[in-house]
């Protein structure tokens, strides 16, 4: 008798892997889903759902390229398994902007404005968790922009005009500048 892989993916007694009906509200699009149950949520999004916006950086949490928002909070989609988020609200760069006129979300616009990117490989997640940290409160100084907004790494080193462009939209005069 062979020894079954505990590695793995379970299968149902019929042999068939284990698929679980999932919804998920993805920038206004109601997706039906059989998911396995160990699909990350960011892989989910760049690979089955071609929402390739929301980019795999350290696939640790640790540098928030991944940064999406669930129900207006952010979160690291390469720590999170799909099927958790079944019936969940989720917005990813792709929906930031306005789904009528195509206008750009402020923040987006402020990052333009600002030139808060480089390469660009980590505007996405910087935008989410911009658009995040509004809806949880808008801030009242750049030195909470700051450490509001460290869990989003720029290799590029644009955290300056980075801040500049959420300031702009939080309404922070120059007057807020606090010495460096």
């Amino acid at each position: 008798m062979a020894l079954e892989d505990p590695l793995a993916p379970p299968a149902s007694p019929a042999g068939a892997l284990q698929q679980i009906p999932t919804t998920l509200h993805i920038n206004g699009i109601t997706h039906e889903l059989l998911l396995a149950p160990w699909v990350i949520l960011l892989d989910l999004l760049r690979e089955q759902l071609q929402l390739t916006g929301t980019k795999k950086g350290c696939d640790h949490g640790q540098c928030g390229a991944c940064t999406v928002l669930v129900g207006g909070r952010r979160i690291k989609s390469c720590l999170c398994l799909a099927v958790s988020y079944d019936g969940a609200d989720i917005t990813t760069v792709e929906g930031l902007a306005d789904r009528g006129t195509g206008a750009l979300h402020p923040l987006q616009q402020a990052f333009i404005d600002h030139d808060a990117f480089q390469c660009g490989y980590c505007t996405p997640g910087q935008l989410c968790s911009a658009v995040g940290l509004m809806n949880e409160h808008p801030p009242a100084s750049r030195q909470e922009i700051r450490e509001r907004m460290s869990g989003n790494l720029c290799r590029c080193g644009a955290y300056a005009q980075i801040v500049e462009a959420i300031a702009e939209v939080a309404g922070l005069t120059e007057r807020d500048q606090e010495p460096s």
